[in-house]
C-alpha cells in the first residue's frame, strides 16, 4: 500500500468515503422510509417496491450488513489516509490525518447522506436496492456470523416489553401526521375517537334514569300520544307499575298506526338490557345483533338505570348529530382566557382535559355534576364556590338535586404561592 502512488491512494480515498455515505444513506433510508405507501405501491404490481419493502422488514439483517460494510470502509479509509498523509507530511502526518478523516467522514459520510435520504427515504432506497443488495450478498458471511451473536445477545438479555403499537402511542403517531399537515383535523380526530371507541363505557355516554322519559303500559293512547307531541322522540320506552320494570319501547310510527282494536302491548318491541360496565363497542354489536336502536341500562341491582340509543354511541366516534328537532346548546362555553361555563351534564373527563389536568385519583362519578357534589359531599347552593386544587369552581345554576350549571376557573398562582 506504501508503494503507491498518491494520486492512487488519493482516488481510492475518495472511493470510501463515497461508499461510507452510501452506507449511512441506506441505514437512513430504510430505517425512515414510509412501509405503508411501500406496501400499497407493491400491490400495484411494483416490483422493487416489493423488493425494498420485504428488506426494510428484515431490518436486523439489514443493519447488520450495512453496519459491516460502513465500519469497513471507515477503518480502510483511515489506513489509506494514514499512509497518504505520511507521505506528504512526515512528522504530523498521522495527527494531521485522523483531524482531516474526522472532518470529512462527519460531514461527507455521516450528516450530508444521512440529511438527504431522509428527506428523500423512499425513493432512495428504491434507487439504491440493487447496489446495496449487492453488497449484502457480498458481506453475508460476516453478517452471518453477527446474527449469531445479536441472538445470543437476546437470548441473555430477555426483555419483556411488548413490539406492539399501543392505543395511545398510535394517537401520538396520528397527532404527529395531523401537525405535517398529511390529514385534516376532523380526519385526526374520526381516527383517535375509532382508536379510543373500544375504552369508553356505556357509564360515560348514557342519558340517566332521572332524564328519561318514559310511559306506563296503563297510560291512556291520549296521554300516549301527548307524551310524543312533547318530546322529540322516536321511541319510548314502556314499564310496568315502576320503571325498573321495562317491558319494552313503542316507536312512534307503530303508535299513530295502531288499530283501536290493537293493544298497546301488541306494539311493543323488546329492548336489549345492559350493564353499566358494558364498553359500547359491545353495546353496539348487541344492538346490531337484536336489531334494535335502544337498550335499557342497568345498574347492579338489576334496576333502571337509564337508556342509551344507537345515536348515543355514534356521536361517541363521529361528534354530536343534531336534527331538525333538536335544541342546539353549548355544554361549554368560554367566557375568557382561563374561564368556562359548563354544564353539569358535561364528562368530568373532558373538564380535566380542557385545563390540562390528569388526574391519577379515581371518582365515582361521570359527570361535572356529580363530581362537584363527590368533593364537596353535599349540593352546593347557588353561587357556592369550591376549590380544588388550581381550579375555582362557582355553582351558577342548582336544585336541590344536581348541578345544572357552573364557571369553572384556573387560577394563576403568583410568584410568592410557586415559591410556597
Amino acid at each position: 500500500m506504501e508503494g503507491l502512488p498518491e494520486q492512487s491512494l488519493g482516488l481510492i480515498l475518495i472511493f470510501l468515503v463515497f461508499f461510507s455515505a452510501f452506507f449511512s444513506a441506506c441505514e437512513t433510508a430504510y430505517s425512515t422510509c414510509n412501509k405503508i405507501r411501500l406496501k400499497q405501491m407493491a400491490n400495484r404490481g411494483d416490483t422493487r417496491a416489493e423488493n425494498v419493502l420485504k428488506l426494510a422488514e428484515n431490518f436486523d439483517q439489514l443493519i447488520s450488513g450495512i453496519l459491516v460494510g460502513n465500519n469497513f470502509v471507515n477503518i480502510f479509509a483511515a489506513s489509506i489516509s494514514t499512509v497518504l498523509f505520511t507521505k506528504i507530511f512526515i512528522t504530523n502526518g498521522a495527527s494531521i490525518s485522523t483531524i482531516f478523516m474526522t472532518v470529512i467522514v462527519l460531514i461527507f459520510g455521516e450528516i450530508t447522506p444521512k440529511t438527504l435520504a431522509r428527506n428523500n427515504a423512499d425513493s432512495f432506497a428504491m434507487g439504491t436496492y440493487p447496489v446495496l443488495k449487492f453488497t449484502l450478498t457480498v458481506l453475508k458471511p460476516f453478517t452471518f456470523i453477527f446474527s449469531l451473536w445479536q441472538k445470543l445477545v437476546n437470548l441473555i438479555f430477555k426483555t419483556s416489553d411488548s413490539k406492539g403499537m399501543s392505543g395511545e402511542e398510535l394517537i401520538t403517531m396520528i397527532e404527529e401526521v395531523e401537525k405535517e399537515g398529511t390529514i385534516e383535523k376532523d380526519e385526526s380526530e374520526l381516527i383517535q375517537s375509532a382508536i379510543e371507541f373500544s375504552d369508553v363505557d356505556i357509564a360515560d355516554i348514557y342519558t340517566p334514569r332521572v332524564d328519561m322519559v318514559a310511559l306506563d303500559i296503563e297510560d291512556s293512547r291520549e296521554e300516549i300520544a301527548a307524551t310524543f307531541k312533547e318530546n322529540p322522540y322516536s321511541r319510548i320506552p314502556v314499564y310496568r307499575d315502576t320503571i325498573d320494570n321495562i317491558i319494552g319501547f313503542i316507536h312512534h310510527r307503530d303508535f299513530y298506526e295502531l288499530d283501536e282494536n290493537q293493544s298497546i302491548e301488541s306494539i311493543l318491541q323488546m329492548p336489549v338490557f345492559l350493564p353499566l360496565t358494558t364498553r359500547i363497542s359491545d353495546a353496539l354489536k348487541e344492538m346490531q345483533k337484536n336489531k334494535v336502536h335502544m337498550a335499557i341500562v342497568c345498574d347492579e341491582f338489576g334496576g333502571t338505570a337509564g337508556i342509551i340509543t344507537m345515536e348515543d354511541i355514534i356521536e361517541e366516534l363521529v361528534g354530536e348529530i343534531w336534527d331538525e328537532h333538536d335544541e342546539v346548546v353549548e355544554e361549554i362555553l368560554q367566557l375568557d382566557e382561563n374561564s368556562y361555563k359548563i354544564d353539569g351534564t358535561v364528562n368530568i373527563d373532558e373538564v380535566f382535559e380542557l385545563f390540562g389536568m390528569y388526574e391519577e385519583d379515581i371518582y365515582d362519578s361521570n359527570t361535572l355534576s356529580g363530581w362537584i357534589i363527590e368533593i364537596n359531599e353535599k349540593v352546593p347552593g347557588i353561587h357556592d364556590k369550591i376549590h380544588f386544587k388550581d381550579l375555582e369552581i362557582e355553582i351558577l345554576e342548582a336544585d336541590d338535586r344536581k348541578i345544572k350549571w357552573a364557571r369553572v376557573t384556573k387560577i394563576k398562582k403568583n410568584e410568592e404561592e410557586d415559591e410556597d
